[in-house]
């Protein structure tokens, strides 16, 4: 089937093209990713450089080298590989030679990226080429390449293979003092961070199968370190590489070359093959509980998969000390930090079908509580109060001027950092969704409640008490709508500090109950006593939750929204003086008007359950057509809500632009002056909740699970995997049929599930079935 940009897939499963285009080589580099959570491979091709954004982004290398940005770091590449015939260069750019046949292809069942193409010198000589490579799932240190390539006539063929550690940085050069090394059959490049001085170790080794090397070298060429092997090949004669690339850092392990060194020995002896099938074996039970179905609608079938895979690949499930970046691990921009997309957009996906993932993203909340505390100290206020972008220590590493003024060269002070305040309600919102899902109240007990204690005295430091209204007020914040800074009374945020302040309330109580001697040791700890609950309480009353316009059914997004101008984003659009001009605050064209960034109210809707259907299509209605949707987090939302008020075909229509932000290259890769291209993970990870949260219509509400579901016309029925509360479910929806099966070895307590108000018992090993 054919996709938009020269795409195409067969199965469902893969994503291919027949064209090279060099201005896609960002775009491509990052959608054609090979990942899996420690680092992250674009996809480029095996000869190119990093001007040709060549990247292997790290986890845990947190660098800064310019004085502003602190980032992950992109490590040597080990795969560098390129073939010279006729002493001239393969190369899939034009004026080199001629390329006869090109195609490239992501599959998405198993992480592998695949090149096949036909190359002609300019001498006439003719080779085919065909190359694999993936990011092993068995073992997240390694990177392993078969590059096979055929003669169709007798031709002399070099091969110039290695390390390359000139790599492509976006903000200074993170990498100094390269030691250039040999050891036995490998070599490798060590290098050291200028500011961490973190060890980042780069070993490779190598299999010939198919012929033999008439000669072999090892250059030393400053930040590189390369084999040259030469070929007399005959007519039909097919060599394969295998190259095996181990990556270590000082801080995964306390000598990172050995551990390097001993992971490549084991690679060449096992051999390609056999690691690409364990690496596969991983990959089928990531989808054995992560796959959605869609019968009836190939396009939206592989589009949601490839959002899937790159949910799965950038979310370091090995560990519960780093984040999910904002940009996976396809670039360094957003410096591969968290922001609120990692709690609200990437985590659902794992709650509901592997928790224990899930588990670890709110724990590193729990292990950078201390940068929260700090930030909040430093800001005036006590409790924690999370940073807008989190790295490993939690510390806030949003700059005060994050854009510039593209017309005057000036930066932008923008205050993400210092008023985006709704960060810290949605982790505690997070960790009461989990709790919900899973019933694990020990993890509340251990973790969740002294991270939304915090944060609760966080947001009671922050309110503002109106004697003569007697209500609390959030005043000078901004919500997810980015473009209306400065601000009082967000609705999204004043709902969301209700809702968290409540929960504090429940879990105080709760603990009180059933486990005092654990809330007390909580309370000496945080210094905080019974006066700090009925403070919580309190405000979880008096706050100012606007309320819907008895006529309209209206909620202001803030204070001051409705006497904005009422513009279209067509209309401000049009007094750009330039493309890339920011619209936000202080003078961007869009601050005085009506017109958001992205959904802010509806954000609000597709995650609290507490509208009536009349008031979200009321405010659907007003607001999604002033939404400019200048972030890719806005139209899962907007798809989510009008899944709930039955405009289907809209939010099939928000669903497809929301899974296509990255594969179709819709959003822009400079914004306000700044690079921000990558994998938008937050789209990736939306993708599972459209379709979950929206079209199934998934929901809590106490001990029962509920759906209210509602297909999109042209598709005939989705089948996925959930958990909830231990038991895992096996769940079809068809027009008007919606099946659920429990599977065996669940416990032997049932299970009530609510579809459309209609309540149903299932036990283990049994199925039910409701009319929709």
């Amino acid at each position: 089937m054919e996709l938009e940009n020269d795409l195409y897939t067969e199965s469902g499963w893969e994503i291919k093209t027949n064209t090279f285009d060099p201005e896609q080589t960002i775009i491509t580099g990052s959608n054609f990713l090979a990942g899996n959570g420690y680092l992250g491979y674009r996809g480029t091709l095996a000869e190119w450089d990093k001007e040709d954004y060549v990247g292997c982004i790290v986890t845990d290398t947190y660098d800064m080298a310019d004085g502003k940005w602190r980032e992950l770091c992109n490590a040597p590449n080990g795969l560098y590989t390129k073939l010279i015939v006729d002493e001239q260069e393969l190369s899939a750019f034009e004026g080199a030679g001629e390329t006869i046949d090109y195609q490239r292809e992501l599959n998405l069942k198993n992480g592998v990226v695949k090149r096949e193409s036909t190359w002609k010198s300019d001498a006439g000589s003719e080779v085919e080429l065909t190359t694999e490579r993936f990011a092993s799932y068995d073992n997240l240190h390694l990177l392993t390449m078969d590059y096979s390539f055929k003669a169709k006539e007798d031709t002399k063929v070099t091969l110039v293979t290695g390390i390359d550690g000139a790599v492509w940085d976006l903000n200074g050069q993170h990498l100094k003092d390269y030691q250039l090394m040999e050891e036995e059959d490998l070599i490798a490049i060590e290098a050291t961070t200028v500011e961490e001085e973190i060890n980042l170790d780069v070993v490779e080794g190598i299999n010939i199968i198919g012929g033999r090397a008439k000669t072999e070298n090892i250059i030393h060429q400053d930040k590189k370190i390369l084999r040259k092997l030469t070929f007399d090949l005959e007519a039909g004669q097919e060599v394969t590489l295998e190259k095996f690339v181990g990556i270590y850092s000082s801080n995964d392990v306390d000598k990172p070359l050995g551990a390097a060194v001993n992971d490549i020995a084991t690679a060449e002896e096992e051999g390609y093959s056999k690691l690409k099938e364990k690496h596969e074996q991983e990959w089928a039970k990531m989808w054995d509980v992560s796959d959605i179905e869609i019968a009836g609608d190939l396009e939206a079938q592989v589009l949601l998969r490839f959002n899937l895979y790159h949910n799965i690949i950038c979310t370091p499930a090995h560990t519960d000390k780093l984040p999910i970046g904002a940009r996976g691990l396809s670039c360094q921009a957003y410096q591969g930090s968290a922001f609120w997309d990692q709690e609200i957009f990437n985590m659902p996906m794992f709650l509901y079908t592997q928790p224990e993932i899930a588990k670890n993203i709110l724990k590193y909340r729990y292990h950078t509580l201390d940068g929260a505390r700090e930030k909040a100290e430093d800001l005036g206020y006590y409790g924690a109060y999370y940073p807008w972008i989190s790295g490993k220590t939690g510390q806030e590493l949003c700059p005060d001027f994050f854009f510039e003024n593209v017309l005057t060269g000036r930066k932008i002070r923008n205050h993400f950092n210092d008023w985006q305040i709704h960060i810290s309600p949605d982790i505690a919102y997070a960790m009461w969704h989990y709790y919900q899902a899973t019933g694990d109240w020990e993890f509340i007990e251990n973790y969740g409640a002294e991270v939304v204690f915090e944060i609760a005295q966080f947001l009671f430091s922050h309110a503002y008490f109106k004697k003569d209204k007697n209500r609390y007020e959030i005043v000078r914040v901004l919500g997810p709508d980015e473009y209306h800074e400065n601000v009082d009374n967000n609705a999204f945020t004043n709902y969301q500090a209700q809702y968290v302040l409540d929960k504090a309330v429940m879990i105080y109580e709760k603990l009180e109950k059933e486990n005092p001697e654990q809330l007390e040791k909580l309370l000496s700890k945080l210094e905080l006593d019974s006066s700090d609950r009925e403070n919580w309480e309190e405000m979880a009353e008096l706050i100012y939750l606007p309320q819907p316009d008895e006529d309209s059914l209206l909620i202001e997004q803030f204070d001051g929204f409705f006497e904005l101008e009422d513009a279209t984003p067509e209309e401000v659009e049009s007094r750009l003086q330039d493309p890339h001009e920011y619209l936000g605050w202080p003078v961007g064209v869009a601050t005085r008007t009506q017109v958001s960034k992205q959904a802010d109210l509806l954000q609000l809707f597709s995650m609290q359950d507490r509208f009536s259907e009349e008031v979200m299509k009321a405010n659907y209605d007003y607001y999604e057509p002033r939404c400019e949707h200048g972030s890719s987090l806005s139209p899962s939302a907007h798809s989510i809500i009008a899944s709930k008020v039955g405009y289907l075909e809209e939010a099939y229509d928000y669903f497809m632009e929301s899974c296509t932000v990255d594969l179709y290259n819709t959003n822009k890769a400079i914004h306000g002056g700044t690079f921000i291209g990558g994998v938008h993970t937050a789209a990736c990870g939306a993708a599972w909740k459209m379709i979950v949260q929206g079209f199934a219509g998934l929901g809590i509400a106490g001990e029962e699970l509920k759906f209210n579901p509602a297909l999109p016309e042209k598709w005939d029925k989705i089948k996925f995997n959930l958990q909830f509360r231990g038991k895992s479910l096996i769940i079809s929806i068809a027009p008007n049929k919606f099946k659920v099966k429990m599977k065996t070895n669940q416990g032997e307590e049932a299970l009530a599930l609510n579809v459309n108000g209609v309540t149903k018992k299932l036990n283990e090993g049994e199925s039910v079935e409701f009319s929709i």
